[in-house]
C-alpha cells in the first residue's frame, strides 16, 4: 500500500472507529460485534506502524476511552491507566517481543500470563486501609467516580491492612449464570434483553442508584497494585490476594519464554467457554517491574504487556470479488471471496452471501470492507458492509442471466428468492450430488470426498452414484496417491455403506426441498420406498411439515424416467433398512416430546444440532428446519438467526439452551 493510499484508510478508520467509540463508551450502546470494533482498531495501528508519520493526536489510538459521562463526578488518575496493544498470533506475538528485546538486549524476560476480563476497569483507591474512592478508567487521565456503586460488590474489600496511599486496580463483570438470570427477570417483565455481559456490567456501575447495582450482583478481579513497592508484577498478584481481592488464580502464571506463553494461552483457550465469566484473551507482561519501567511507552500504550487476543468470531476484511456456485439442486448460491482472515481459529477466504435478495439487502459491492462471522461450524458470513470506508473503486455485483458451467438459462420460480440453473444434467449439479450422496448425513462413505470423486469421474471409473459400488481394488489403486492397502480401505468403506436406514437413503437421493427432517418425515410416514414413490399429490401434502412445493418436488422425482432408472440400478446394491413406524427414531416406544416440534437456531455449547435433533427424535419429538404457527419449540443457541426472529413474530415458544436440556 502507497502512502496516499494508507493516509486515505487511515483516514477513514479513525471517523469509523470514532462513532463506533462514543457509540459504546458514552451511549452505552454498540451497533457492530466488539470484535468487529476490535478487529477495525487492530488494522487502524497495523497501518499506523508502518507508518508512523500519519499517526495524529486525534488518532483512536492515541486514546483510552471515551469521556465521563455527565451524571458523575470527575476524578483524576494519580498515574494514568493505560491500554494495551492488541495481537491476535503467535507471529505477532513474537514481533512484539522481538521489539522489546532489542530495547533491553542484556536484560533476561520473564513473562507473566493472566486472564483478559472483559469487563470495565475500575481503580480503586485506599487511604490508611480504607476504601477512599473508586473511579473508571474514562480516558485513562479522568475517570469517573463510582464510589457507592463500587461499594455494593462483594468481592471489593472495604478495608485492607495496609498503610498510606494503595491503588488496585481490575475488572469489574457479571458472571454468565447472573447474566442469564438478569435477562430471564428482564424477559419475564417485558424489559430490555441485554446484549453482552460487558455492556451490563458498565450500565450497572454507571446508574445513579446503587440499589440498581447492588441488585446486578457485580464481581471484581484485581490485576494491578500500586503504591506498594515490589520486584515482579507476580508478587502483585501474590499481595493483592493477600489484601483480600480475587485474582485469576489458576488461569495465571509465571512463563520463562514465548513457547511456555503459547502453551498457556492455547490452555486458556481451550477452558474458556467453561469459565464461569468472560475472558477474550491473556495479557502477557514482563514480569520484572523495573525492565517494565525501562522498556516505557508508545503513545498511551506499555511496552512492557500486551494483550493476546483469542481469535474472534467476527472480524473485518475486504471482498477481493463474489463468485457464483451451482449446488446439487442447481440452486445458485453467490459467495465472497475475501481476503483470507481467522475467524475461530480458522482461516477463511469464502463467505456465503445467501441469495441475490440478501446482496442486494447488505448492498455489497466487490471491494467493500465488510465484517464477517462465523458460528460453530457454519460457513462464515457477511454481517455488516462498512460503506464509509469505500473509496470509490467498489464495483456493482449482478447474478448471471445464465449458469456459467453449462451456459443454460436461469430461473426463479414465482415467489422464490433462489435461483436455478435449469439443466438436469449440468456437470457441476452432478459432481455436487455425488458429493451429497457421499456426505456424513447421507450414504456417510467413510474416505470417499469431492477430490477422489473428481478423480473417479474424471479417469471415467463412474457415471453416476451407483457406480460407486461396483467398484473394485483394482479399479482404484490405479489412480495416483493411491496404493494397494488405501484402495482396499476406500472399497471395505463402501461395502459397508451398502446397509442405510429409509430416512437417510431419501435424504440422499438429493430431491429438490427434501432435506433431512423431511426425509425422516417421509420415512416414518411411509414405511418404505415403494410407497413413497407410489404416493399421490394428496398423500404427500397430508404429511405435517410438507407443503405443496416440497410435496410436487418428491412426486416429479419419483416419476422421471431417468430418476426411475437411477434407482433400480442402486437397488441392486443397497439395503435399506426400514423404520419401526409409531416408535421413535431410536426403535423405543413413543417418547415424550411425541408430537412436538423442534426447530434449532444458534451455535449450542453442550452438542452439535445434529445431536440436539437426534434427541428430540429419540424421544419421539419431530426436529424441523422451518419455522411455523405449527412449531412447538424454538431452541436458540448463541448468536441466533433469522429463525429467531420469525419465531418472535409468530409467538413461537422460544426457549435456551439449558430449558432444551431439562426438558429432554
Amino acid at each position: 500500500m502507497t502512502k496516499p493510499e494508507a493516509k486515505g484508510r487511515i483516514e477513514k478508520l479513525k471517523k469509523l472507529i470514532d462513532k463506533y467509540r462514543y457509540q459504546y463508551h458514552v451511549l452505552n450502546k454498540l451497533e457492530i460485534s466488539e470484535e468487529a470494533l476490535d478487529s477495525l482498531k487492530h488494522e487502524l495501528k497495523k497501518l499506523e506502524d508502518e507508518f508512523p508519520e500519519l499517526i495524529t493526536l486525534d488518532s483512536p489510538t492515541q486514546r483510552v476511552a471515551g469521556k465521563p459521562l455527565k451524571e458523575f463526578k470527575k476524578v483524576k488518575h494519580q498515574t494514568k491507566m493505560m491500554s494495551l496493544e492488541d495481537v491476535f498470533s503467535e507471529e505477532e506475538f513474537s514481533e512484539w517481543l522481538t521489539r522489546i528485546k532489542k530495547l533491553a538486549p542484556r536484560d533476561v524476560f520473564h513473562f507473566y500470563a493472566e486472564p483478559k476480563f472483559d469487563g470495565l476497569a475500575l481503580s480503586i483507591v485506599y487511604e490508611d486501609g480504607v476504601l477512599k474512592y473508586a473511579a473508571t478508567r474514562g480516558d485513562g487521565e479522568v475517570g469517573e467516580d463510582v464510589t457507592q456503586n463500587v461499594r455494593t460488590i462483594e468481592s471489593v474489600p472495604l478495608r485492607i491492612d495496609a498503610k498510606g496511599r494503595v491503588e488496585a486496580r481490575g475488572e469489574a463483570i457479571i458472571t454468565k449464570k447472573n447474566f442469564e438470570a438478569i435477562n430471564r427477570k428482564q424477559k419475564k417483565k417485558g424489559g430490555q434483553i441485554y446484549a453482552n455481559s460487558r455492556n451490563l456490567a458498565a450500565g450497572s456501575l454507571r446508574q445513579l442508584d446503587p440499589k440498581i447495582t447492588a441488585s446486578r450482583r457485580l464481581d471484581f478481579f484485581a490485576y494491578d497494585l500500586l503504591g506498594v513497592a515490589l520486584e515482579k508484577h507476580s508478587e502483585e498478584h501474590n499481595a493483592l490476594r493477600d489484601l483480600g481481592f480475587k485474582t485469576g488464580d489458576d488461569l495465571e502464571e509465571r512463563r520463562k519464554d514465548a513457547g511456555e506463553v503459547f502453551k498457556h494461552y492455547k490452555k486458556i483457550a481451550e477452558r474458556r467457554e467453561k469459565l464461569a465469566y468472560n475472558i477474550d484473551g491473556i495479557v502477557v507482561s514482563v514480569d520484572g517491574n523495573g525492565l517494565f519501567k525501562k522498556l516505557g511507552t508508545v503513545g498511551k500504550t506499555p511496552r512492557g504487556a500486551i494483550a493476546f487476543k483469542f481469535s474472534p468470531k467476527e472480524t473485518t476484511t475486504k471482498v477481493e470479488d463474489i463468485i457464483v456456485q451451482v449446488g446439487r439442486t442447481g440452486a445458485l448460491t453467490p459467495v465472497a471471496v475475501l481476503r483470507p482472515v481467522e475467524i475461530g481459529g480458522v482461516t477463511v477466504s469464502r463467505a456465503t452471501l445467501h441469495n441475490e435478495d440478501e446482496i442486494k439487502r447488505l448492498g455489497i459491492k466487490v471491494g467493500d470492507s465488510v465484517i464477517v462471522g462465523r458460528a460453530g461450524d457454519v460457513i462464515p458470513d457477511v454481517r455488516k458492509v462498512l460503506k464509509e470506508l469505500r473509496t470509490g473503486h467498489e464495483k456493482e455485483f449482478h447474478m448471471p442471466k445464465h449458469c456459467h458451467v453449462c451456459n443454460h438459462e436461469i430461473k426463479k420460480a414465482h415467489g422464490d428468492i433462489i435461483a436455478y440453473c435449469v439443466n438436469k444434467n449440468c456437470p457441476a449439479r452432478h459432481r455436487e450430488n455425488l458429493y451429497h450422496f457421499v456426505s456424513r448425513k447421507a450414504f456417510n462413505v467413510d474416505g470417499l470426498g469431492p477430490k477422489i470423486l473428481d478423480a473417479f469421474l474424471d479417469n471415467g471409473l463412474i457415471q453416476d452414484a451407483a457406480d460407486i459400488f461396483e467398484l473394485k481394488e483394482g479399479d482404484i489403486a490405479l489412480l495416483e496417491r493411491f496404493g494397494e492397502k488405501s484402495a482396499e480401505n476406500l472399497v471395505e468403506a463402501i461395502k459397508d455403506a451398502k446397509k442405510i436406514p429409509l430416512a437417510r437413503f431419501i435424504y440422499a437421493l438429493g430431491i429438490l426441498h427434501v432435506g433431512e427432517e423431511t426425509a425422516v418425515d417421509l420415512a416414518n410416514h411411509f414405511g418404505s420406498l415403494e410407497k413413497l414413490g407410489k404416493a399421490g399429490l394428496e398423500d404427500l401434502e397430508k404429511i405435517p411439515n410438507v407443503g405443496e412445493v416440497v410435496a410436487k418436488s418428491a412426486y416429479d422425482w419419483f416419476r422421471d424416467d431417468h430418476n426411475k432408472n437411477f434407482l433400480r440400478k442402486l437397488l441392486k446394491y443397497v439395503h435399506i433398512e426400514k423404520p419401526a413406524l409409531g416408535r421413535s427414531a431410536s426403535g423405543g416406544k413413543p417418547g415424550k416430546l411425541a408430537g412436538k416440534t423442534f426447530v434449532f437456531t444458534g451455535e449450542l455449547e453442550s452438542m452439535s444440532r445434529d445431536e440436539a435433533k437426534a434427541k428430540v427424535r429419540d424421544l419421539g419429538g419431530d426436529p424441523s428446519e422451518t419455522v411455523s404457527k405449527n412449531t412447538d419449540y424454538i431452541v436458540a443457541g448463541e448468536n441466533p438467526g433469522s429463525k429467531y426472529d420469525k419465531a418472535k413474530k409468530l409467538g413461537v415458544k422460544i426457549i435456551d439452551e439449558k430449558a432444551f436440556l431439562k426438558l429432554i
